[in-house]
C-alpha cells in the first residue's frame, strides 16, 4: 500500500537535488534527463519505441509489395523470402499490411494522446485559474463526458464517419480520455494562482490567457509529459479494440486492430495472420509503459524511493 509523500519533504528533496544540480552545472532539464538515463528499461523501451516507428515508416521500402497489392500466385502461404511475414487469404503480404498497420495506430495513438493531454491542460487550467462560473461550467462538462460510455459512443458515432479521414476518429479518441487529467490540473490551477509569480504578473496587468500559458501549464509540465505518454499506449489499445469490433480504422486501409481481427480465426492454422501484428501491438504497449514509468521515476524521483512506498 502507497504512502503519501509529505509535501514539505518532497519539497525539501527536490530543492536540494536542484541545488546539487545548480553546483554541477546542470539545468532541471539535464538532472531529469539524468534520472531517466539511469533507468536502463526506460532507456530500452524508449529505443525500442523509436525502432518501432522506423520499422513502421522506413520498413516498407524494403520490401517490393505494397499492402494494397496481391499476389495470385501466393495465398495464404507461410513466411518466405518472397514475402517476409507470409500472405493473407486473397495474396497480400502480411508484411507489408502489419507495418501499415503498425503506422495508422501509432500515429493514432500519438495524436489521440496529444490532443487528450492539451484539451485536459486548457480546460483544467482555466477552470483552476479563474474560478467561479467559468470553472462551474466547465467542470459540469467534465462531470458530464465522465458519466458517458465513451466506447459505446465511438462505437455509435463510427459508422457515420466511414470512408472518411481516420483524424475524425482521432478527435473522438481523444475527446473521451482527457477528462480525469483534467481534473487533477484544476487541482494544481488553484493552489498555483496564490502563488507569488502569479499575483505579481496579475499585478502587472499581464492577460490571464497567458499566465496560464506562461506560469500555470509550465509548472505542470512534468504531469502532463507523463499523461501524454501514458495516453499513447490507451489510445492504441482504444483504437486496436475498436477496430477489432469493426469500427474505427476500416477497409481498404488496416490497422493492428484490424489486422488481429481478421486473423483470430485462423490463429491456431495460419498464427503468421495474428502473430506479428498482435506482437508488434503488446511491444509498442509495453515500450510507452515503460518509457512513461521512466519519465515519471525522473520528474519525481520520491515516487520510486523507499520512503515514498510500504
Amino acid at each position: 500500500m502507497a504512502i503519501p509523500t509529505d509535501p514539505i519533504l518532497f519539497d525539501l528533496d527536490e530543492a536540494a537535488a536542484l541545488e546539487s544540480a545548480e553546483a554541477a552545472g546542470l539545468s532541471r532539464g539535464r538532472l531529469v534527463l539524468r534520472r531517466f538515463l539511469r533507468r536502463r528499461l526506460s532507456v530500452a523501451g524508449l529505443a525500442v519505441l523509436v525502432f518501432l516507428f522506423v520499422l513502421a515508416f522506413l520498413g516498407p521500402y524494403l520490401s517490393k509489395w505494397d499492402y494494397r497489392s496481391h499476389d495470385f500466385n501466393a495465398f495464404l502461404e507461410p513466411p518466405s523470402w518472397s514475402h517476409w511475414f507470409g500472405t493473407s487469404q486473397i495474396g497480400e503480404d502480411v508484411y507489408a499490411q502489419t507495418l501499415r498497420g503498425l503506422q495508422k495506430s501509432l500515429i493514432i495513438g500519438l495524436l489521440a494522446a496529444l490532443f487528450s493531454t492539451g484539451l485536459a491542460a486548457v480546460v483544467g487550467a482555466s477552470a483552476g485559474y479563474y474560478g467561479g462560473w467559468v470553472e462551474r461550467v466547465l467542470m459540469w462538462v467534465v462531470d458530464l463526458l465522465l458519466v458517458l460510455p465513451g466506447f459505446l459512443i465511438l462505437a455509435i458515432l463510427s459508422p457515420t464517419f466511414r470512408g472518411r479521414t481516420w483524424l475524425l476518429f482521432v478527435i473522438l479518441l481523444a475527446g473521451f480520455s482527457w477528462m480525469i487529467t483534467a481534473r487533477v490540473v484544476r487541482g494544481l490551477s488553484i493552489s498555483l494562482r496564490e502563488r507569488e509569480f502569479v499575483q505579481a504578473a496579475r499585478f502587472m496587468g499581464v492577460p490571464s490567457w497567458q499566465i496560464i500559458l506562461r506560469h500555470l501549464l509550465p509548472n505542470m509540465s512534468s504531469l502532463l509529459i507523463i499523461d501524454a505518454t501514458i495516453n499513447v499506449g490507451g489510445a492504441i489499445l482504444a483504437e486496436t479494440g475498436l477496430s477489432y469490433f469493426g469500427f474505427g480504422v476500416q477497409p481498404p486501409d488496416v490497422s493492428l486492430g484490424t489486422l488481429i481481427a481478421d486473423g483470430t480465426r485462423s490463429a491456431l492454422t495460419f498464427p503468421w495472420l495474428f502473430l506479428f501484428a498482435g506482437g508488434l501491438l503488446i511491444t509498442a504497449v509495453l515500450a510507452v509503459s515503460v518509457v512513461g514509468d521512466g519519465l515519471r521515476d525522473a520528474f519525481d524521483p520520491n515516487a520510486a524511493s523507499p520512503r515514498g512506498r510500504l
